[in-house]
């Protein structure tokens, strides 16, 4: 719970590198909440937890953005590369190749190795 609070806590930051525990357990959480709500709005038939939802899906948005380019820039790789997930099918399982790779070992150009530098996590 403290990575998805952490993750929350940068829900704007692009610069930086995040772990991929950082990453994973922040997307485990979303998806949790997501699925419980949609389970219970669908359930119920009930517009007002499917409102929440929606305004669920709406408020995670940048963070899961923050943190996805924070993911990326821990493997070398540039932020940008999360519009490859606009590409239907192929670019969804790029975008999670390359969320699931290894972090560079020290610091690259987005800065220090956050599994290094117990300051960062």
């Amino acid at each position: 719970m403290s990575w998805f609070i952490a993750a929350l806590k940068k829900y704007a930051v692009f610069k930086g590198r995040a772990r991929r525990k950082e990453f994973w357990l922040f997307m485990l959480f979303v998806y949790l909440i997501y699925g419980v709500l949609g389970g219970i709005g669908f359930a119920t038939h009930s517009s007002a937890v499917l409102a929440g939802l929606f305004i669920a899906l709406i408020g995670f948005m940048l963070p899961t953005w923050a943190v996805t380019v924070r993911r990326l820039h821990d493997s070398g790789l540039s932020g940008w590369l999360i519009l490859i997930g606009l590409v239907p099918t192929i670019g969804a399982i790029a975008l999670v190749v390359f969320c699931c790779t290894k972090s560079n070992a020290g610091a690259n150009k987005y800065g220090p190795n956050p599994k290094e530098d117990p300051a960062l996590a």
